[in-house]
């Protein structure tokens, strides 16, 4: 990034997220490219200076702010902020590379996507900035994550979240970015354990949610939320993460408004699944991804193969994939074998 504090920066990805961090890097002065793969979209955040589709109802800012579906329109840029669906990181981070060409070592970096790869589990489990520098072969790469929903981002609600990466200066740099009256980040260098919470909290707030389906009222969705902890911590110190992360914003805090608002998209997908509806049926009826559906199977897959136990996961991976029922599943969740209670 370049010493001046005003940076040329591009959004990858202009869904509900990528719009609100488009939103307030503008709002901050930043000159904000918004990328789209839908020419439509981007004619109508240009011409009505809103996202109708993902954000309806934000105001976006008529100065410092663009979209384009055009790659080479974002061409040169200081720094870039990614927000697609996991399962199309890869594609994308291939085809920014193609057009950035060796600029793209040059840049700045920020996963803003709380996912896992499912394509290369076998490789081991593969976060988004691994993704990413893996394609771009750039050492700059950044992650953020916390309880952040985008609609209160993009209305200004009161928000904290954690920036991750090992360039202490780069961090403090984008720190500053970021930061607002509204929008407060923290920084860390564990980006492993800061990706692993924003991505295996989806898949608590599934379990979560498939007990609020089944009517299992608050003290069920409160042990979920607790041994999810567990769980989610249990991997994260097997993948080298520090423990501490865990209880901060990328875990514990993101994990507890996932698992209870209404906001929450994968909690509201695990609801109408506990209700009996088919996921297949749940996923064409969306606009947008619940990335604990595909985080799922790679942290399923990983954990069996190292031996990790993750009761929580294995059961929704069961209900999503194997055909087993929700209530039959929460069964065996409570009559596991008695154990002392450990973190």
């Amino acid at each position: 990034m370049p010493s001046a504090e005003t940076l040329d920066a591009a959004v990858i990805g202009a869904g509900s997220w990528g719009t609100a961090i488009a939103r307030l890097l503008a709002r901050k002065g930043h000159r904000v490219i918004l990328w789209t793969r839908d020419p439509k979209l981007a004619y109508e955040i240009n011409s009505q200076h809103e996202n109708s589709r993902y954000l309806p109802g934000v105001s976006l800012p008529d100065q410092h702010f663009q979209a384009s579906s055009r790659l080479v329109d974002i061409a040169d840029r200081d720094a870039y902020f990614i927000a697609v669906p996991s399962f199309a990181l890869r594609g994308v981070a291939r085809q920014l590379k193609k057009t950035l060409g060796e600029s793209a070592q040059q840049a700045t970096w920020v996963s803003l996507t709380k996912g896992i790869e499912y394509d290369r589990a076998d490789q081991g489990l593969l976060t988004m900035s691994q993704v990413l520098r893996e394609e771009l072969n750039s050492d700059r790469v950044f992650a953020m994550s916390g309880p952040s929903f985008a609609e209160e981002v993009a209305r200004d609600y009161p928000t904290t979240v954690v920036l991750a990466g090992k360039s202490a200066h780069r961090a403090k740099r984008l720190q500053r970015v970021f930061m607002t009256e509204r929008f407060r980040v923290y920084i860390s260098e564990d980006r492993m354990g800061v990706e692993l919470g924003g991505a295996i909290k989806n898949v608590i707030a599934l379990a979560a949610g498939c007990s609020d389906g089944l009517g299992n009222g608050d003290n069920a969705k409160g042990a979920l939320i607790a041994r999810g902890l567990v769980e989610m911590t249990r991997l994260g110190i097997a993948l080298g993460a520090r423990k501490e992360t865990f209880f901060g914003l990328a875990g514990l805090g993101d994990l507890v408004i996932t698992c209870m608002s209404k906001r929450s998209r994968n909690r509201a997908v695990g609801e109408r699944i506990g209700q009996g509806e088919a996921l297949k049926e749940i996923l064409v009826s969306m606009e947008m991804v619940a990335e604990g559906v595909y985080a799922v199977r790679a942290i399923h897959r990983f954990a069996c193969e190292r031996g990790i136990d993750l009761p929580i996961t294995r059961a929704v991976y069961e209900v999503l994939y194997e055909g087993a029922t929700p209530r039959k599943k929460l069964t065996e969740l409570m009559t596991r074998e008695p154990k002392r209670e450990e973190i």
